[in-house]
């Protein structure tokens, strides 16, 4: 069984290995930690929660410090798609490198540019960056990475949906051609494989299949109107084991709305997305750390940031858009190999999604519905759907009574 010190890694990093509780490799540090070391280009498909920063940074801070000294400017860029990534990423760099010489800069936007332009300035040999603050930095010639070796792109996938690819190409046009490329995404896609391919010389592949949720979370569907999912909600949440709740929402406006929906009901709630600035996001996430809001909504997107121990519930209000994005919501909880419940509302038009997910975990889960609850309310008229959008939604001439039958055959009162 492969252990860290197999590696032959800098003292300083084994020494931050175990400070860290590392015990051994995961499977896509084994594979990819020895190629990195060897300066091999790296194509690694991968998701959150695998292990896959430390694969890339244990080898690129080694590297860093057996060739320190040998070029001035930013010596390793690791590009991501949002500003928790960000900053989550960096703090583990930081937690690595803490034993020696190395320094570290975050770069992102939604704050200012001050303390980011010194750190940047006084030549910090790792850079994390947002594509698009990185740039304004550039512009401003902040940053030097003429001297640049190692360039990392984290969650591939992730930046290129949220239209990066421009900002990257940016990006690359300014940066050595000769250097090591580690590029990681949790899907690879036609997109990704054709941009590795244009940035990287013979990569070694590196996989690890994706992931079934663990065993222990408990995962149960709760079929419902679309009218009707915020009133379900709050029945959902009178239960008392759900003390701490990670809702996700499809949209940052049903994010908005939903949290107002929830204050005005007397529930403790934040709201995290894309739309909120930097401090906004850091004093939501914190106050759900701490258990003073019980429930925290947010998109997929913002989501890819939140590492929250004792999660004891992740709900799904709005279906995710592909069963990875499933696995990637429900992941957050049951950390640490703790329990955790995950409750995915369904609506007619969601069966689709529901199929996939049940493709991907190889079998059905279980359909729900809430004692004593009144599914039968009637839409408001302003909130009914069209004659064209029944049409839509349904493949076959069959009655909504019939429908919901169907949705909520197999089902179990609790």
């Amino acid at each position: 069984m492969t252990e860290f010190r197999d590696f032959d890694l800098a003292a300083s990093l084994q020494d931050a290995v175990r400070r860290m509780g590392f015990e051994r490799p995961t499977p896509i540090q084994t594979q990819a930690i020895l190629p990195a070391l060897q300066g091999r280009d790296i194509v690694g498909c991968a998701q959150t929660g695998t292990g896959k920063t430390a694969a890339f940074l244990l080898p690129s801070l080694h590297t860093l410090l057996q060739s320190k000294g040998e070029s001035k400017g930013s010596r390793m860029l690791i590009l991501v798609p949002t500003r928790e990534l960000a900053l989550q990423v960096g703090d583990h760099a930081m937690q690595l490198a803490r034993k020696t010489s190395l320094k570290v800069a975050i770069v992102y936007g939604g704050v200012g540019m001050r303390d980011q332009e010194r750190a940047l300035r006084a030549g910090a040999d790792v850079v994390v960056a947002t594509p698009g603050r990185l740039l304004d930095h550039m512009g401003r010639n902040h940053a030097r990475f003429d001297g640049l070796s190692i360039l990392v792109l984290d969650e591939a996938d992730r930046m290129l949906d949220m239209g990066f690819l421009p900002d990257i190409r940016r990006v690359l046009r300014a940066l050595p051609t000769r250097r090591q490329t580690m590029l990681f995404s949790a899907t690879m896609p036609l997109h990704i494989l054709a941009l590795a391919r244009e940035i990287q010389r013979d990569p070694v592949k590196v996989q690890v299949a994706v992931a079934r949720p663990p065993d222990s979370i408990d995962q149960k569907l709760y079929p419902v109107p679309k009218h009707l999912k915020v009133n379900l909600l709050l029945n959902v949440l009178d239960q008392d084991e759900m003390t701490s709740v990670l809702v996700f929402t499809r949209t940052k406006h049903g994010a908005d709305n939903l949290v107002q929906k929830l204050k005005k009901a007397g529930v403790k709630a934040a709201t995290i997305h894309g739309n909120r600035t930097q401090g906004q996001r850091v004093a939501a996430l914190e106050g759900f750390r701490r258990g003073y809001y019980r429930v925290l909504v947010a998109t997929d997107i913002a989501a890819r940031g939140i590492d929250v121990d004792g999660i004891s519930h992740v709900l799904n209000f709005d279906a995710p858009g592909t069963a990875e994005d499933y696995v990637h919501r429900i992941g957050r909880t049951a950390r640490a190999e703790a329990t955790g419940d995950a409750i995915t509302f369904v609506t007619p038009a969601d069966e689709p999604i529901v199929h996939g997910i049940q493709q991907l975990l190889g079998r059905r889960l279980e359909r729900c519905t809430v004692a004593g609850f009144d599914y039968g309310t009637v839409a408001p008229s302003y909130d009914r759907p069209t004659v064209k959008e029944l049409q839509q939604q349904y493949t076959t001439p069959r009655t909504t009574s019939q429908r919901w039958s169907q949705m909520l055959g197999s089902r179990r009162r609790r």
